[in-house]
C-alpha cells in the first residue's frame, strides 16, 4: 500500500467514517438487524411465560405483536441502509424513528400483559407480582436503548419515552378501573419508586452518553494523532528518498557538484569534478576551490563576487574563467546555493558548475564574426559611397552636356546621336540608383521624409512622365482617383514617387497593346489614412508559379524578359522594401497573356498642415527671376564647373568659381554669394568643413546647398549637420538646379551692386 493510500485509509478517515451522523445511523441499522433473532429469541421466551402463567393464547398473541413491531423496524433499516453521501439521510433518521415508535410500543404491550391478563378470578392470587414483571423488562429495555441512543438519538429518545410512560400509563388506568380515578396509598408509593426509576434512568442515560462522547473524543485525538505521525512519517520517507536520489544525481551527473562547509574549504567533490578540473577526489577535499582552479586569467572581481555571494547566504550565478590541472583555460558557469543553519548562520555550501568553454569559444567567434561583418558592412558602404561618386561624377559631364547638346540645332542623325547617349545614360544611372537603394535598404539606412504633398499632383506628375513612351507604343493611361481621397496628405511622397515610377515603368515597359491603368482610393484606420493604389495593364502577365520570385533581387519572371525588355531586376524588390519601410505590403495578380495588377497598400496619415505654407510658397518661388543673384560654385570637376557654367548662362546671374574648399573660404567674403553650390569631396578642403568655418565667419550668411555625388540619406544629414540649407546629388539636372536657386532667391530679386 503507497504512503498516499494509507493516509486515506488510516484511522482519521475511519473515524470520520465511522462516527458522522450517517456512519452512526448505519451501525445502527447494522446493529438492529445483527441482533433480529437473539431479540427474538428473547420475546419468544417471555411470551411462552406469559401463556403459561396466564393463557396460551396470551403468549402467542403477545409474541406476534412484539414480533410484528421488531420486524417491522428491522426490515426497514435493511431496506434504507446503508446510507452513501448522496443518501436521504434526514427521512431515514425520522422514518426510523417511527418504526422505533412502533417496535417500542409492542415491546411494552409484552411487559404491561400480565397486568392486563391476570385480574381475573383465577389469577388474582398471582396479580401482586405483574408490575415488578413490567418493570423488569421495560429497565432491560430502557437499559438497550440507552446503549444505542448515540447511534440514532431520535429512536432512542423515542424508546426511552415509551418504556418510560408505559408503567406511568399502566398505573393511572389501574387508578381509574379500581377508584374511579383517584389513587390510593399504594399507587402513589407506585409512583414514587418511578420517579427515583427515572431520576436513577436519566443518570444512567449521561453516563452513558457522557462516556460515549468521552471515547469518542479519546478516539478523534488518537486517529488525528495517528494521520500526524503518518504525515510526517511519509515526508521523512519521501526526504529520504529524495535525498537518495539527490545523491544519485550528485554523483552521476554531467556537471561537476561539490559541497564546501562555512570556511569554503570543499568537503565532497563528484566524478564530473575530476572529469571538468582534473583534479583528484584527494586532491580537493580541504582545499579552498579559488586555490585549485584560479589563474593569471581569472577576474579578480569575479573572485569577490564569489566571495560576497557566500558570505550573503543567498543562491547566486555568474562566469568565471578557470585554469584545469593541466593549464587548459576552463570557463566555468556556477551555481551555488548556501544551506543554513537554524540561526541563519552557513553551514554548507553547494556548488554546481558547468564547463561553457565551448559556448565562450563559439560566442567569441560570434563576436568576431560580427566585427568581420560590420567591417564589411563598412568597406561595402564606403566602396559603395566611393562608386557612387566617381560614376556619377563624370556621369554628370555625360547627362548634362548631352541635354545641353539637345538644345543646340541638329540634324537628325546628330539628335539621334544625343538622345542615344542621353538615352543611354539615364539607363546606367538608373541601375546605380538601383544599386545604391538596395544597398542602403539592406543596411537599414532607409530614412522616412514625411510632410504635407498634393496625392494627386504626386500621380499626375509621375504618370506624365511616362506619357511620351506610351504614345510610342500607342497604348493608353489612364489615371482614376476615387472622389472621396483627399487633396493633401501626409506622408513621404518622394518614396511614393519611387514606389509608382517603377510599377508604372515596368507596366508601361511590358505592354504592347491595350493600356495601362493607376486606380487611387484611401479608407480611414482609427486616426490614421490607409492609401491603396493598383496599377494594371494589359501586356505580357506573369506565370503563376513565377509570381513569388519577382520581388527578388536580380530577378524576373524569365530570362527572355531580360533580352527582349532589358533592366536589372532590382525594381520591384526596391519597391517591396519602400512599401515595408512604410508600413504597408505589395502584391500582384496576373494572368500569362492577360496581363497583371500591382496592388499596393500603404499608411499615410491626415494633412497636419505644418508645411502647407511651404507648398504655397514653392509654388510662388517657381515663377521668380534669378535677375543679380550671385553664385559661388565650389566644384573641383573642370567638366562640372563648365556644366553648371552652361546650364546658367542664359540666366542673369553672376558667377564665381573655386576648385576646392579652400578656396571657396577664402572667395566668400569678398564675393559675398546669395547661394553656394558646394561640392562635398574636393582636395585640400572637403565641402563639410568649409561649410561650418563659412558659417562662423562674421558675414551674411550664404544659402549653401550640396552639389554632390554622394547620395546617401547619411550624405544629406551630414551635410545638413555641417549647416548646408539645400541638397542636390549628381548628375544634375538643369530644372532641379533652377527649381533650388529660386527656392532661395530674395523676392524682389538683388542688384548686381550689393
Amino acid at each position: 500500500m503507497s504512503q498516499a493510500d494509507a493516509l486515506k485509509n488510516g484511522p482519521l478517515e475511519t473515524y470520520n467514517r465511522r462516527y458522522s451522523q450517517r456512519g452512526l445511523l448505519n451501525r445502527y441499522a447494522d446493529g438492529r438487524r445483527q441482533y433480529f433473532v437473539y431479540r427474538q429469541m428473547t420475546m419468544a421466551g417471555l411470551s411462552a411465560l406469559i401463556g403459561l402463567l396466564t393463557f396460551p393464547l396470551v403468549g402467542l398473541l403477545v409474541f406476534l405483536v412484539a414480533f410484528f413491531g421488531d420486524m417491522l423496524d428491522t426490515v426497514y433499516l435493511a431496506r434504507a441502509t446503508p446510507i452513501g453521501e448522496n443518501g436521504r439521510f434526514r427521512q431515514v433518521q425520522v422514518i426510523s424513528g417511527i418504526t422505533a415508535a412502533i417496535q417500542a410500543l409492542s415491546l411494552a404491550f409484552l411487559a404491561w400483559s400480565p397486568s392486563v391478563f391476570m385480574h381475573s378470578a383465577d389469577h388474582l392470587h398471582q396479580a401482586h407480582a405483574t408490575p415488578l414483571f413490567t418493570v423488569g423488562i421495560l429497565i432491560g429495555a430502557a437499559i438497550n436503548a440507552t446503549v444505542i441512543l448515540p447511534y440514532n438519538v431520535p429512536a432512542g429518545i423515542t424508546r426511552l419515552a415509551v418504556y418510560g410512560l408505559t408503567p406511568l400509563v399502566a398505573i393511572t388506568l389501574e387508578s381509574i378501573i379500581e377508584t374511579g380515578g383517584g389513587m390510593d396509598e399504594v399507587q402513589l408509593f407506585q409512583i414514587a419508586g418511578l420517579g427515583v426509576l427515572y431520576f436513577s434512568v436519566f443518570f444512567f442515560v449521561s453516563f452513558i452518553v457522557g462516556r460515549y462522547n468521552r471515547s469518542r473524543k479519546n478516539t478523534l485525538a488518537m486517529a488525528l494523532q495517528h494521520k500526524q505521525l503518518a504525515q510526517i512519517n511519509a515526508k521523512l520517507q519521501a526526504q529520504q528518498l529524495q535525498s537518495q536520489r539527490l545523491a544519485l544525481v550528485a554523483e552521476n551527473a554531467n556537471d561537476s557538484v561539490f559541497l564546501m562547509d562555512e570556511k569554503g574549504r570543499i568537503s565532497w567533490v563528484n566524478e564530473a569534478f575530476t572529469r571538468i578540473t582534473g583534479y583528484r577526489y584527494d586532491e580537493a577535499i580541504g582545499k579552498m576551490p579559488g586555490a585549485l582552479l584560479n589563474g593569471d586569467d581569472t577576474d579578480m572581481a569575479v573572485v569577490r563576487a564569489l566571495e560576497k555571494g557566500r558570505a550573503t547566504g543567498k543562491p547566486f550565478r555568474l562566469e568565471i574563467c578557470n585554469r584545469r590541472k593541466d593549464g587548459q583555460l576552463l570557463w566555468l558557469e556556477t551555481n551555488q546555493v548556501p544551506m543554513l543553519r537554524d540561526d541563519g548562520t552557513v553551514e554548507t555550501i553547494i556548488a554546481v558548475e558547468r564547463d561553457v568553454t565551448a559556448a565562450k569559444q563559439y560566442e567569441q567567434q560570434l563576436k568576431d564574426a560580427r566585427i568581420a561583418a560590420e567591417e564589411g558592412a563598412r568597406v561595402k558602404s564606403e566602396f559603395l559611397a566611393t562608386m557612387s561618386h566617381e560614376i556619377r561624377t563624370p556621369m554628370n559631364g555625360v547627362i548634362g552636356m548631352a541635354q545641353m547638346l539637345e538644345r543646340t540645332q541638329l540634324d537628325e542623325e546628330q539628335k539621334l546621336y544625343a538622345d542615344t547617349i542621353l538615352g543611354s545614360a539615364r539607363t546606367l544611372l538608373s541601375l546605380i540608383n538601383d544599386v545604391l537603394d538596395l544597398s542602403k535598404m539592406d543596411a537599414g539606412e532607409v530614412i522616412l521624409s514625411e510632410v504635407d504633398f498634393d496625392l494627386p499632383a504626386c500621380f499626375q506628375q509621375t504618370l506624365q512622365l511616362f506619357e511620351p513612351q506610351a504614345q510610342e507604343k500607342g497604348i493608353t493611361l489612364d489615371l482614376n482617383i476615387a472622389p472621396d481621397v483627399p487633396r493633401i496628405i501626409n506622408g513621404d511622397d518622394r518614396r511614393l514617387r519611387q514606389v509608382l515610377l517603377n510599377l508604372v515603368g515596368n507596366a508601361v515597359k511590358f505592354t504592347d497593346t491595350g493600356g495601362v491603368g493607376v486606380a487611387v482610393t484611401t479608407s480611414r484606420v482609427g486616426d490614421r489614412l490607409r492609401l491603396r493604389f493598383s496599377v494594371t495593364d494589359t501586356g505580357i502577365g506573369i506565370a503563376k508559379e513565377k509570381q513569388d520570385q519577382i520581388f527578388e533581387r536580380f530577378s524576373q519572371a524569365d530570362a527572355a524578359i531580360t533580352r527582349r525588355f532589358g533592366g536589372t531586376g532590382l525594381g520591384l524588390t526596391i519597391s517591396r522594401l519602400l512599401c515595408e519601410a512604410m508600413g504597408g505590403e505589395i502584391d500582384v495578380t496576373s494572368d500569362p497573356g492577360k496581363g497583371s495588377c500591382f496592388s499596393v497598400h500603404l499608411r499615410m496619415q491626415p494633412a497636419t498642415g505644418a508645411n502647407l505654407a511651404e507648398v504655397a510658397a514653392s509654388a510662388q518661388q517657381a515663377g521668380r527671376s534669378l535677375e543679380g543673384m550671385r553664385i559661388l560654385v565650389a566644384e573641383d570637376n573642370r567638366i562640372n564647373r563648365l556644366l553648371v557654367e552652361k546650364y546658367l548662362q542664359d540666366e542673369p546671374v553672376t558667377l564665381e568659381f573655386a576648385v576646392d574648399g579652400a578656396e571657396a573660404l577664402e572667395k566668400t567674403p569678398d564675393f559675398a554669394p546669395d547661394v553656394i553650390l558646394m561640392d562635398m569631396s574636393m582636395p585640400v578642403m572637403n565641402g563639410l568643413d568649409a561649410t561650418r568655418n563659412i558659417r562662423e565667419m562674421d558675414i551674411r550668411q550664404p544659402v549653401i546647398a550640396a552639389l554632390t555625388a554622394n547620395a546617401f540619406d547619411s550624405d544629406r544629414e551630414a551635410c545638413l549637420k555641417a549647416g548646408m540649407d539645400d541638397f542636390l546629388s549628381k548628375p544634375i539636372n538643369r530644372d532641379d538646379l533652377l527649381a533650388v536657386l529660386r527656392k532661395h532667391c530674395p523676392a524682389e530679386g538683388r542688384s548686381a551692386a550689393v
